[in-house]
């Protein structure tokens, strides 16, 4: 059990059966009531983000999840492979279990599966990645008094805004969690 006064971002729990991260939160106190936490969840296994309101103290059963450290392989037919680094098991996941994190896997990349119940429910990714810009118009020197952004195409199709310096061909860090363009990679 978790007490609400310890959520944090990323913190796992269980709720009305489901398993969920907390996304955001926010302690409030109100004059003569007491003190609640409003939270902002999203659904592990569906994706979908809920708001609610928990009595602050409240104990909420951590969620049962187990994180193997698996490989993507590749993707065919909307469904992306993994290999169990230990058993070398292959599973495969839908568009919909990856979300967004689809959008920043890299061939050979190890990543961490999240198993809900023996289930594989959602992929964990590193924090940062480093992906190649395969499209961006170029930057005109002299073109913003100060830093201005474009968008650019990577490798893997996501799109990030990127600073003018950046070109075609450019290794870049994207933090995986915000889609942020952090530095380009020497």
């Amino acid at each position: 059990m978790i007490s609400t006064n310890d959520f944090r971002r990323g913190t796992k729990i269980e709720y009305k059966g489901e398993p969920y991260m907390v996304i955001d939160f926010q302690h409030v106190k109100i004059g003569r009531g007491g003190a609640f936490v409003r939270a902002k969840l999203k659904g592990l296994k569906s994706g979908k983000i809920i708001e609610e309101t928990f009595n602050a103290g409240d104990k909420i059963p951590k969620a049962d999840l187990e994180e193997k450290e698996m490989q993507y392989l590749y993707s065919q037919d909307n469904l992306y492979y993994f290999m169990d680094n230990e058993t070398y098991e292959q599973i495969p996941l839908t568009e919909e279990q990856l979300g967004e994190a689809r959008l920043y896997l890299k061939e050979n990349m190890n990543v961490y599966i999240l198993y809900y119940k023996s289930e594989p429910i959602a992929v964990e990714l590193p924090n940062f990645v480093e992906l190649q810009v395969v499209q961006t118009e170029p930057g005109v020197k002299g073109d913003t008094a100060s830093g201005g952004s474009k968008p650019a195409t990577l490798e893997t199709g996501a799109t990030v805004k990127v600073p003018l310096h950046i070109n075609e061909g450019d290794i870049i860090k994207v933090d995986t969690r915000t889609g942020e363009y952090i530095e380009r990679v020497k």
